[in-house]
C-alpha cells in the first residue's frame, strides 16, 4: 500500500514506463495543476498536498492491468482534471489518449497542458458523453464518472469484448458490482494501492444479459 507522498513519487518512478522524461513531464504537470487549482477547482485543496498519492500514482496504478503491447485508443470519460487521462498520456505516450471533458474551462486547461508537455497523441474532445462519435477503444477509464450501471449504458458502444475496463470506484465498487445484474460481464475489483478502502472495477464486457423467460 502506498502511503505517503515520498512513498507515491518512488513507486511511480520505479515504473517500467515512468522514464526521466515521463518524470519530468509529471513533475511539471504537478506544478500547472497547483497553479491553476487557484483559478478553478480542479482537484480539492486539500488533495494538493498528496498529489502523487492522490492523484499520480492512483491514476499510474491503472497500467499495471493493461499489457505493454496493447495499441489503439484509451477512452478516459469525464476526465475532469485529467485523472487518469493526463497520467497515462505521459506514460504511455504511443497510445491515443481520448479525454471526454464537458466543461469548457476544465478543456481549455485541459488542452494547455496537452501543448505545454507536448502530449502529441492526446486530445480532448469537449462534449457530453452521449454526443461523442462512437468509435472503438482498446481500453475505458473513467474516474468517479456515474455509477457503473449508468457508465455502463452510457458508453457500452465504445466497447469490444477485447476492450480492457478500468473504473476506479472508491469504497463503492464491490457493492456496485453485487448490484450490476443486466451486464454479461467478467468484471472483478481489485484492491486500490493508494487506497486501503477503495476498489478498481477491472474487466471486460460482453454486452446485455440474457433475460430468462
Amino acid at each position: 500500500m502506498i502511503g505517503d507522498e515520498l512513498s507515491a513519487r518512488t513507486w511511480v518512478e520505479a515504473l517500467p514506463e515512468c522514464d526521466s522524461a515521463a518524470l519530468a513531464r509529471l513533475t511539471r504537470l504537478t506544478e500547472l495543476l497547483a497553479v491553476e487549482n487557484l483559478r478553478q477547482n480542479l482537484v480539492s485543496a486539500t488533495s494538493l498536498g498528496e498529489i502523487w498519492s492522490r492523484h499520480i500514482a492512483d491514476s499510474a496504478q491503472l497500467l499495471a492491468n493493461v499489457p505493454r503491447e496493447t495499441s489503439g485508443t484509451w477512452l478516459d470519460l469525464g476526465t475532469g482534471a485529467g485523472f487518469p487521462g493526463l497520467v497515462i498520456a505521459i506514460l504511455r505516450p504511443e497510445l491515443r489518449v481520448m479525454m471526454v471533458e464537458s466543461r469548457a474551462r476544465r478543456v481549455e486547461w485541459l488542452e494547455q497542458v496537452i501543448t505545454a508537455l507536448e502530449l502529441s497523441a492526446a486530445q480532448v474532445v469537449n462534449s457530453r458523453l452521449e454526443l461523442v462519435p462512437t468509435q472503438k477503444a482498446s481500453v475505458i477509464s473513467a474516474r468517479a464518472f456515474a455509477p457503473l450501471d449508468r457508465l455502463l449504458k452510457l458508453s457500452a458502444r465504445f466497447s469490444t469484448a477485447e476492450t480492457i475496463w478500468l473504473l476506479p470506484k472508491g469504497r463503492s465498487a464491490a457493492q456496485e458490482l453485487r448490484e450490476l445484474t443486466e451486464w454479461d460481464h467478467s468484471f472483478h475489483v481489485e484492491q486500490s494501492l493508494t487506497d486501503p478502502q477503495a476498489g478498481v472495477i477491472v474487466g471486460q464486457l460482453n454486452g446485455k444479459a440474457r433475460q430468462s423467460r
